[in-house]
């Protein structure tokens, strides 16, 4: 067995076994609290550049099921838990999770309190951490340049490098615009009989419209939302279009700023499938899966825009309609693979929007 550290940048040293890859990497430390759905924590791309914390005791009891991955590969830096499980039992695994990490080049680390680990992030928030094979000799002043690092995710590792077509033959046809998408947003759209083109986050506004789209679907992602200055500038142009759109995550917040609105950091974010969220039109609660580090400020929503959703344990911005244009998004994700699907139900009510808006134009 292999022993490795995890050095947070305010000091606090964890000490753990190796599995997976070998290495040492820094990145942004997170956690996240699913009791399952870890394969699709995985591969998930909002992830890209954090090493994630899972709370749950145990991971990779059912082993690894490539048929539930969300994108091809890891994006994540690093993988922490309390213990993995060597020996899965499930019928359609595969491989395990120690193996499945190997293969991928993703370090991962065991044997941690992940208790402990989680109560620090929570008091302290997310926070810059190394896992590192031995302990530098001058640990106060590996922490203070630690901390002083600027580590950041990125949409344009992850995004797709070309377009691509989902289900050739369907309608209506939905341009899936790709920040880092996960692989169930694109099935649930197919399953409802829809063409998706996939396009790059580069893409630029001529390039969206020029697939001629009935819906536009802004996908999830890393990072932070202010930063992708040009896909926010190509985004207010798009809808400009009036072409009803649909954003989740990433391309909820990426909406909001394009409408003028502000985003701010959380503490330490919303990562499980246990998130309780209440409809502000209803009353109506939903328990839903989610996975951001950044949220829109309602203050700041234009005139034009109500938040719909908000989020009961924080009172956050989970999801906002645009009075001026056919256009609604939401900050959990509705797909939930793993996780509730209480709102899966907004997949249709965007195919309806989009019904009568192609009606319209007839």
């Amino acid at each position: 067995m292999k022993k490795a550290y995890l050095v947070l940048q305010n000091g606090r040293i964890f000490e753990g076994i190796r599995f997976g890859a070998d290495g040492d990497i820094t990145a942004e430390l997170v956690f996240t609290t699913g009791m399952t759905g870890y394969i699709e924590t995985l591969t998930d791309p909002s992830y890209h550049g954090q090493i994630v914390v899972q709370t749950f005791p145990l991971i990779g009891n059912y082993g690894i099921i490539p048929a539930d991955f969300e994108s091809p590969s890891p994006k994540l830096s690093a993988y922490i838990v309390r213990e993995p499980c060597a020996e899965p039992s499930n019928f359609r695994c595969e491989e395990s999770l120690a193996k499945y990490l190997r293969q991928m080049g993703v370090i991962g680390l065991y044997g941690v309190d992940t208790r402990a680990l989680t109560k620090i992030i929570r008091e302290y928030g997310v926070m810059n951490a190394s896992v590192l094979s031995e302990l530098p000799s001058d640990i106060g002043a590996y922490t203070k340049k630690l901390a002083a690092k600027e580590l950041s995710s990125d949409v344009f590792s992850v995004t797709c490098s070309k377009p691509f077509v989902v289900s050739e033959d369907g309608s209506p046809h939905i341009v899936l615009w790709d920040f880092g998408f996960k692989g169930a947003i694109a099935d649930k759209l197919a399953q409802r009989g829809c063409k998706v083109t996939v396009m790059p986050a580069t893409s630029t506004a001529e390039e969206i419209l020029t697939q001629k789209p009935d819906g536009i679907m802004l996908s999830n992602g890393p990072g932070d939302p202010a930063v992708y200055t040009d896909i926010i500038a190509n985004l207010r142009k798009v809808v400009e279009s009036k072409i009803p759109t649909f954003g989740i995550c990433l391309g909820h917040q990426l909406l909001a700023l394009a409408r003028g609105a502000k985003s701010t950091k959380l503490k330490y974010g919303h990562r499980g499938a246990n998130q309780p969220v209440r409809d502000t039109r209803t009353g109506k609660l939903f328990i839903t899966s989610q996975n951001h580090g950044y949220a829109i400020i309602p203050e700041t929503l234009p005139e034009s825009a109500k938040m719909t959703f908000e989020n009961v344990n924080d009172g956050t911005c989970e999801g906002i309609h645009y009075s001026d244009l056919p256009a609604f998004s939401v900050q959990y994700h509705p797909e939930a693979c793993g996780g509730p699907q209480d709102t899966e139900y907004l997949f249709d009510e965007f195919l309806f929007m989009i019904g009568g808006s192609r009606n319209a134009a007839e």
